[in-house]
């Protein structure tokens, strides 16, 4: 891919390159307080209304289009700007964790996405370019993006993009395919001393299924993966547990070996009830993410251009970073969800260390770093010909019957 274009403005011009770095400038103490904000009032998945509620009004005084609730999600939005045939989306992340906040620092995803898609507006219409900022909920949970796929609010982009927090940055990395269950097992109650025997216990269904999916995983093939907790199995030591809830992960390299990764966990649900005599209800929890594809022509200028900044970029070719349903839009159209490291600690995702460093100033840093080098890959993207053609085709032959 060349960027010659991009550095060769028209007489009188600023370079695209350079514009967006200056609009990264403007934006810049709003962009940090749009993470800080975020991360003090952290959200859970499709309660984000303040989160959005910000990143619409922040995109509103810059003169986006922003529309509420897309694709029936309440806390999604997409906010436009230009009308230029080339459609590049930016995905803003925002929902935090249950009780640790923003333990994978959406805070900075979401900020960095948003400030992308200011300094991409500042050059739409010199690049020929529609900037679309989609806000996606519940990547902790359900999967918002998949939802929003299926709402066709993709249909019209031709490539996505966002960055994510993290110790170190890097570029190339797949993630696990993953689905998940809302496991219940329903039985009979009864005095656990008086007669134990007329009841059917939910709790021991459960324990079995547990035992059983232990026993499975030397079984499984390379990069399967079955976590799960019990929310809830029963309420008083003297009484027969009636119910028992829980809530289960199967993961794989692809939705193909996760598809037969889950018969065989399902099995192990099935022997509980079998062996107990309890019902067994299993309800698919949110949608399935698929395994992240990304993009190489896309990979290599977001990585030319964070290098740029004096980050230092490692490839995670051929290696999976846990799971993200930034994968099903990757299977559907050229994508990159590089990682944007700062300093954690050592603590790593998922944790109350990692959410502890959300506003640091590396994390500050990553927010306008992600911003600028996510916004200059879109301008090398446009500006190279055969890469608008190659986009642009997609789009058109995704939209074929």
């Amino acid at each position: 891919m060349t960027t010659a274009d991009t550095t060769a403005p028209a007489t009188g011009t600023t370079p695209p390159r350079e514009a967006v770095a200056t609009a990264v400038r403007a934006w810049g103490e709003r962009l940090v307080g749009l993470s800080h904000s975020l991360h003090d009032e952290p959200e859970t998945a499709l309660a984000e209304h303040r989160s959005a509620a910000k990143i619409a009004a922040l995109l509103e005084d810059a003169g986006f289009t922003v529309r509420r609730g897309v694709g029936d999600l309440p806390t999604a939005l997409v906010a436009t700007r230009g009308s230029g045939d080339l459609v590049l989306g930016l995905c803003a992340e925002y929902d935090a964790l249950p009780g640790i906040g923003h333990a994978c620092g959406h805070n900075v995803n979401g900020a960095a996405s948003v400030g992308a898609a200011l300094a991409l507006a500042a050059v739409a219409d010199e690049l020929g370019l529609t900037v679309k900022l989609i806000g996606t909920p519940a990547e902790e949970d359900i999967g918002g993006k998949v939802l929003l796929l299926d709402a066709g609010v993709f249909d019209d982009v031709a490539a996505a993009m966002m960055v994510h927090a993290a110790p170190e940055d890097s570029v190339g990395a797949s993630s696990l395919a993953i689905g998940a269950w809302d496991v219940t097992y329903r039985g009979t109650p009864a005095h656990a001393a008086v007669a134990p025997w007329e009841g059917v216990n939910a709790l021991d269904a459960m324990t079995l299924a547990h035992t059983a999916i232990g026993l499975l995983r030397q079984q499984l093939p390379p990069g399967a993966l079955v976590h799960g907790i019990v929310t809830e199995a029963g309420r008083a030591v003297n009484v027969i547990p009636e119910h028992a809830h829980a809530r289960y992960e199967v993961r794989a390299p692809d939705l193909e070996t996760l598809d037969a990764v889950r018969q065989r966990v399902r099995a192990c649900f099935e022997a509980g009830a079998l062996a107990t005599g309890a019902a067994l209800e299993l309800r698919v929890h949110g949608r399935d993410f698929a395994e992240l594809r990304q993009d190489a022509a896309m990979t290599a200028a977001y990585r030319a251009e964070a290098g740029a900044l004096g980050r230092t970029v490692t490839s995670r070719q051929g290696e999976t970073l846990a799971s993200t349903d930034m994968g099903n839009v990757s299977r559907e159209l050229p994508s990159i969800h590089p990682t944007i490291g700062y300093d954690t600690g050592g603590a790593a995702h998922h944790t109350p260390g990692f959410a502890e460093h959300g506003k640091s100033p590396g994390a500050d840093r990553a927010v306008l770093d992600g911003a600028l080098a996510l916004a200059r890959t879109g301008v090398a993207l446009a500006a190279d010909p055969a890469e608008r053609r190659r986009l642009l085709d997609g789009v058109a032959a995704r939209a074929r019957p």
